[in-house]
């Protein structure tokens, strides 16, 4: 079981985080500070402080609210989130 969770978050991470704008700011950080293995050290370790949070966060939250709740409010956040973004609003 553990297993399956690790290579599924990973999976989903790793697509999520692929093209998206910190990727662009790691690479341009890299272009301009000539130093990959700090850019590395540095981006890496903010990817690994927001994923603590977000598990500490979902640890609590789950603990207060039911997680089909928590699934069907992420839902209609994106939902609204994707309406804003092609609308402009965002």
């Amino acid at each position: 079981m553990f297993w399956q969770t690790f290579l599924s978050t990973f999976g989903l991470v790793f697509l999520a985080e692929l093209g998206d704008k910190t990727q662009l700011a790691t690479m341009l950080l890299v272009a301009q500070e000539k130093s990959p293995l700090a850019v590395f050290a540095g981006s890496a370790s903010a990817l690994v402080v927001s994923s603590l949070i977000g598990v500490v966060a979902g640890v609590a939250i789950s603990k207060l609210i039911p997680p089909n709740i928590i699934q069907n409010v992420a839902a209609v956040a994106f939902i609204v989130l994707g309406v804003l973004m092609l609308t402009g609003k965002i």
